[in-house]
């Protein structure tokens, strides 16, 4: 009977392994998709590229950061609304409001910092090119999955 719960949870382990696996692997080629795309649209010299990801990835970063944050402490507690008092409601707003605000900053810190290294033009076109991006990706995944 030991011997059966030590496979069970060494297979358990294994899927959940895998399954992560799968889901980081995901992530990282809708990365580089996207790394791609941007940088043949952009067609940055390779100054530029060299000012430009770092400026990228450390927004990215910055962005999932505040995300992950935002649903911890916030997105996690709206699922349960109903449990809430009106005062605990009312901080959970407010801080859903100061997550909104440091979201903007730190847009507008990062479009400001790649303006100065690309120009107003390609940072226009950057936004624009994510856009598309992100347009092309569900529409490849409707795709897949018979939705339209």
């Amino acid at each position: 009977m030991n011997n059966l719960k030590n496979y069970l949870l060494t297979a358990f382990l294994m899927v959940t392994a895998i399954f992560y696996g799968q889901e980081k692997h995901k992530k990282d080629k809708i990365k580089a998709l996207k790394v791609a795309f941007i940088t043949e649209r952009l067609d940055l010299s390779s100054k530029d590229a060299q000012a430009f990801w770092p400026l990228y990835n450390k927004y990215e970063e910055d962005r999932d950061v505040l995300r992950n944050k935002e649903h911890s402490e916030v997105r996690s507690k709206i699922k349960d609304v109903g449990s809430l008092s009106e005062r605990e409601a009312n901080a959970v707003l407010n801080k859903y409001l100061s997550f909104e605000e440091e979201e903007e900053e730190i847009e507008r810190d990062y479009l400001k910092a790649v303006t100065k290294v690309i120009g107003a033009k390609k940072t226009l076109l950057l936004l624009r090119s994510e856009d598309e991006f992100k347009k092309q990706l569900i529409k490849q995944y409707r795709e897949r999955h018979g939705n339209r």
